[in-house]
């Protein structure tokens, strides 16, 4: 063979190889892919135990959610469970549509929210968790003492500062009290603009520490969020609380809920039902009932608190036909 042959031969080896290996990877990028996504569903049908939460912070909540739904899965096994999931949605709608598909089996959520997610997506309320050490918690509205401020209706003219849509102490609940007492409420887009003299103005202020900034600092001339929020130093300073005024607090609601999907499997929901409820007694759940929102425990929901849903219901109905 002649060295130009030689060359040819080695070139038209060359380009084969290459072909071959371009071939092979893709091959195996799109394997993985579907082995991947075939993966995710064969685990959706039942060997992977899912919980979810709506939040802005994934990777803050899933530091919460992991060492719990591991926890229960370690009770499962007898069930067919080998693996956990963690599945955030940005949104409630975005959850709706994930209870729907199957996604996800386990949510942990606020009352407003298990209640969206209980008649949108037919999610069931399975329990009530002490979340942070109590089973309860209510809104409280706040102002400068030196403000005026002393009522509800103190209010008109002037804004109040809420944290964000998907709040319920911060947002779905003082609206909803506001509209109840007859205030009309308008939404602004800076604590600049003021509100007309007969209205209420609110703006999202998007975290605590904002709101009480907010107040303190007279931007606006009230804020809005919960009874817990008002004894924490880094959503309220000292400094800024002792120059303050709580006017009016709501009802108690539900401090959290936990839910699962519409037809999860009966055996699966019925004993991680049982799991929680027992888990404040067995010292190996520990560490993973502080890591999920410092839970003290978990409780059967009373009548009590059947009728705070109720009146959540009540709330969404007013803020959506209000708000929305």
């Amino acid at each position: 063979m002649t060295i130009s042959a030689r060359r040819r031969s080695g070139s038209v080896l060359a380009v084969l190889l290459f072909g071959i290996l371009l071939c092979g990877g893709t091959c195996v990028l799109a394997k993985t892919n579907l082995w991947a996504q075939d993966k995710s569903e064969a685990l959706l049908e039942k060997h992977t135990l899912v919980i979810g939460k709506i939040t802005q912070n994934p990777k803050k909540l899933f530091r919460y959610l992991k060492p719990m739904v591991n926890y229960a899965a370690e009770h499962m096994k007898d069930l067919g469970i080998t693996d956990t999931e963690v599945l955030m949605a940005k949104d409630n709608q975005r959850m709706v549509s994930y209870l729907k598909q199957g996604k996800v089996d386990w949510v942990t959520e606020t009352p407003f929210s298990a209640i969206i997610l209980q008649e949108k997506a037919g999610a069931e309320i399975l329990l009530k968790k002490w979340k942070k050490g109590v089973p309860d918690y209510h809104t409280i509205f706040f102002a400068r003492k030196d403000s005026g401020i002393n009522s509800l209706s103190d209010l008109k003219g002037k804004t109040i500062a809420l944290e964000d849509p998907g709040s319920t102490s911060a947002y779905s609940v003082p609206a909803s009290i506001l509209i109840n007492e007859g205030l009309e409420l308008v939404r602004l887009a800076s604590p600049r603009e003021k509100p007309l003299a007969d209205k209420v103005g609110y703006v999202f202020a998007e975290q605590e520490i904002t709101i009480s900034t907010y107040v303190h600092k007279g931007f606006v001339s009230a804020g809005a969020f919960n009874n817990q929020d008002w004894n924490k130093d880094d959503h309220l300073p000292k400094a800024f609380r002792k120059n303050m005024i709580i006017f009016h607090k709501s009802r108690p609601f539900p401090r959290a809920i936990e839910l699962v999907r519409k037809g999860l499997d009966p055996g699966i929901k019925q004993r991680l039902k049982e799991i929680l409820l027992n888990a404040h007694n067995d010292p190996k759940a520990k560490k993973a009932l502080r890591a999920y929102q410092k839970t003290e425990k978990f409780e059967e929901l009373s009548e009590k608190d059947r009728d705070s849903l109720d009146e959540v219901r009540g709330i969404l109905k007013s803020v959506r036909s209000e708000l929305e």
